[in-house]
């Protein structure tokens, strides 16, 4: 169940979704709100997409892990781990022990930062602030700081990395209330990508053996 927990809270911080949440009453200031909003504003209109991406905790080695996503779909790759989500069954495999846990996915149960609607969850349960813009190169990125309002969160604060030039996430730090600090890098994003249902859908005749446990 170590595992589960591990993945699940991977899970919810991953910066890729296009559900939309009710609008609720800003909670920071003009600048972090403006960027936001656009950084939103784009996402939301991507009916699909592929991304490659890393994950660093602090003091540890880059990992790579690889999402796509379509409206509540996803399937997602990362430690040794794969997520079939087809909306309504999520299905975590594991390859060490090819093992296979179910689960009913509740999108009202995600979390903070819930993949399904992490494009707009700042407007929830969020104040926010512009902490600095940063060059790294040729690109200017807005940093914009995320602190988190609910009591029973795990999440501390997020800071994430909106690129000036067309509003698009950069990379993200994770920091938990336990102290630990992980921190996500975009390395490639491919928008609208032609992807069938079932490819979300777990389906155990490609996973020889595989051992099936049913939480639900």
């Amino acid at each position: 169940m170590k595992r589960l927990r591990i993945i699940s809270f991977v899970l919810s911080t991953i910066v890729f979704s296009t559900t939309l949440l009710t609008t609720v009453q800003a909670q920071g200031d003009k600048k972090s709100t403006a960027i936001l909003d656009a950084m939103s504003n784009k996402y939301q209109k991507i009916k699909s997409f592929k991304a490659i991406f890393t994950y660093t905790p602090d003091g540890g080695k880059s990992l790579k892990g690889d999402a796509t996503v379509k409206g509540t779909k996803f399937r997602l790759k990362m430690a040794g781990q794969e997520i079939f989500n087809d909306g309504k069954l999520m299905a975590t495999y594991i390859k060490e022990t090819n093992e296979v846990n179910l689960q009913d996915f509740d999108p009202s149960a995600g979390g903070d930062l819930d993949p399904t609607r992490i494009y707009s969850a700042y407007k929830k349960g969020f104040k926010y602030a512009f902490l600095q813009e940063r060059k790294e190169g040729a690109q200017t990125f807005d940093v914009v700081e995320l602190t988190s309002t609910g009591k029973n969160s795990q999440v501390d604060k997020v800071q994430i990395q909106v690129n000036k030039a067309d509003n698009s996430i950069n990379s993200w730090k994770i920091f938990q209330k336990n102290g630990q600090k992980v921190t996500y890098k975009v390395e490639q994003f491919q928008p609208d990508v032609a992807v069938a249902d079932n490819f979300f859908t777990f389906n155990a005749k490609q996973f020889p053996g595989v051992e099936v446990v049913d939480l639900r």
